[in-house]
């Protein structure tokens, strides 16, 4: 994918909480070169907010919001993106279930202003429809038009939860596919369980795991695949 005036680049990536090659999951992230960085599974156990800080250098990016205090959603950003607002969600947890959460921020990128967040689902089908409603609500409640949410949904289109989302937003992957589709499993992977969405006034130009990554590097890094989608939003 390349960039032209105006564009945003806007990458999902569960980095495992960087258990696998670290030194590949910052390659990967140099290579696509993102404005935001949407992390799924940051580190947030013990000095938790060293290691985020660390790999966010690392990765030549800062950290905007998110990480142990959103249950492993973290917000990176590039030296183009200004931070209005930010806001990290603990979703409601489910007796017996681990806790998600959602870091969500307004950000400005070359004069378009947006909200934009990184979530991850539970493996409960049931839990992962009463929080697909709860991050549209919360996503919308950050007050700004246009919106983008990237995420490991731990589903696929034509389930409930992806199905709702594709209601209310874009599927970036749906609506201008490049690159390859599928994010997991680790090698030969043949589900695609993240993704970015994106509001209707959002333009997307592409969307996709990029193909120009080996397959080794890839399963190198972490068990998932990361998605880059290339947006224009509307100046405001």
């Amino acid at each position: 994918m390349t960039v032209g005036t105006g564009e945003i680049r806007v990458m999902s990536y569960n980095v495992r909480s960087l258990r696998d090659d670290r030194e590949a999951v910052v390659r990967i992230v140099r290579h696509c070169a993102p404005d935001l960085l949407c992390v799924q599974e940051a580190p947030r156990s013990l000095r938790w907010r060293h290691a985020v800080a660390r790999f966010a250098r690392e990765c030549g990016l800062v950290v905007i919001t998110g990480g142990g205090t959103a249950a492993g959603p973290l917000l990176l950003g590039g030296l183009r993106v200004r931070v209005r607002r930010a806001q990290d969600v603990l979703l409601p947890r489910t007796p017996g279930l681990g806790q998600r959460g959602m870091a969500g921020a307004v950000v400005e990128v070359g004069g378009a202003e947006f909200a934009v967040a990184a979530t991850q689902l539970g493996l409960d089908a049931a839990e992962r429809s009463a929080h697909v409603e709860l991050v549209l609500r919360r996503l919308a409640g950050l007050g700004v038009e246009h919106r983008v949410l990237a995420g490991d949904f731990n589903e696929s289109a034509g389930r409930p939860g992806w199905d709702r989302l594709a209601e209310e937003l874009q599927d970036g992957y749906a609506i201008a596919p490049d690159g390859s589709e599928f994010t997991s499993p680790r090698r030969d992977p043949g589900r695609r369980v993240d993704g970015v969405f994106a509001s209707g006034g959002i333009e997307v130009l592409g969307c996709g795991v990029p193909d120009d990554v080996t397959d080794a590097e890839y399963a190198a890094a972490s068990d998932h695949r990361p998605v880059l989608a290339v947006l224009r939003v509307p100046a405001g």
